[in-house]
């Protein structure tokens, strides 16, 4: 892993590794890609405001999420059909997440399983869940995952539908999550309601998570409802095209919430400096989706340990040049609105390598 200096080269090197359906997967968004661009839009609209002679000899990249210790304000993303970008698949990131003191969100439809990635380590993760069965089906579900020792919930909420992802469609390709399912037990999805949120306080003692909240009112009513945490989520650009970058959301959710849940978030989270101004905004965390990705893709478990490794380093550099000791100092007044320099897409970021031009292995 030595190869890989910056975050770019591991991009890169994902590039080459993975084919291009499995590629189009992981990047893509859905129908025009609007969201998916408004992610990068978002946080590249925000500039840093740093202070000055502070002694940032000493500075501390780690902080709680939900009572436990993490490394850095980083988790790992559920993603589906995972084994199509590492063989290692979910137990490859719960490994990577585990040996670097974070948090991995286990997706209920990737392999391996929910019972291999919990054998596969004792540290704090999550188990995500898209409903395919009433309430009885989702009791057991939350049963088998406190048994397979998940310490926190998570349930996808802005699924009803799955989305119209055109790259997938032009070719004529499905991920290994939905081939040979149809649309199994997807109505349970659709039907979801707030009432299922109530029966699942009601009747669980597990933390639980939220994900795919995308505005304040939403977000209020999470926390009547007990909810430990709201995920703001566009699922990536992959699910409802033309709304709001996650970052956009990010301050209003925070402030509906008032300080009576966690708030972590994901949407095109690319550079340690996309970390600080998620943080600066009010978030806890940040999950990172497809950056986990492209860690795996370049290089499996140890792949993704190190992309970690550069986002530490990124990370721990801005906030010393911020004038940052930890992150219980950070604030709204560490940004402010400016313009974008960089045309927005899913890779903007990387602006040292021409994506367009590396060739596919396979």
């Amino acid at each position: 892993m030595d190869d890989f200096a910056t975050l770019q080269q591991i991009a890169a090197r994902a590039r080459r590794n993975l084919t291009k359906n499995t590629w189009d997967y992981l990047m893509g968004g859905t129908e025009t890609e609007t969201t998916l661009r408004r992610n990068r839009l978002a946080l590249d609209s925000l500039a840093l405001r740093p202070r000055i002679l502070r002694d940032v000899a000493e500075v501390d990249t780690s902080t709680s999420f939900l009572g436990h210790r993490i490394r850095l304000p980083v988790m790992l993303a559920p993603i589906g059909s995972l084994q199509l970008i590492d063989a290692g698949g979910a137990v490859a990131a719960a490994e990577a997440a585990a040996a670097y003191q974070t948090i991995y969100f286990c997706s209920s439809v990737t392999n391996p399983g929910r019972d291999e990635v919990g054998a596969a380590t004792n540290a704090p993760k999550v188990f995500q869940l898209y409903v395919r069965g009433d309430r009885a089906w989702v009791d057991e579900q939350v049963k088998l995952a406190i048994e397979a020792g998940f310490e926190m919930f998570c349930l996808t909420v802005d699924t009803a539908y799955y989305s119209r992802r055109e790259r997938d469609l032009i070719k004529r390709w499905q991920p290994s999550a939905r081939r040979g399912r149809g649309h199994d037990g997807g109505d349970f999805q659709k039907k979801l309601t707030w009432d299922d949120i109530k029966h699942f306080k009601d009747t669980h003692d597990i933390p639980l998570i939220l994900k795919g909240i995308g505005t304040a009112e939403d977000a209020a009513i999470a926390c009547e409802h007990g909810v430990e945490c709201v995920h703001v989520s566009n699922h990536g650009g992959r699910q409802l095209d033309h709304g709001r970058g996650s970052v956009d959301v990010l301050p209003e959710v925070v402030d509906a919430v008032a300080g009576r849940a966690s708030v972590i978030v994901d949407g095109g989270f690319l550079r340690g400096t996309d970390v600080i101004k998620a943080l600066a905004l009010g978030a806890d965390a940040v999950c990172i989706g497809k950056l986990q990705g492209l860690g795996l893709a370049a290089g499996g478990k140890d792949g993704l340990f190190h992309l970690l490794r550069l986002l530490e380093a990124e990370i721990r550099t801005s906030m010393s040049l911020l004038g940052i000791h930890n992150f219980n100092e950070i604030d709204a007044s560490y940004v402010e609105e400016a313009e974008p320099v960089i045309d927005p897409h899913q890779l903007s970021p990387y602006i040292h390598l021409n994506f367009e031009e590396l060739e596919y292995d396979r």
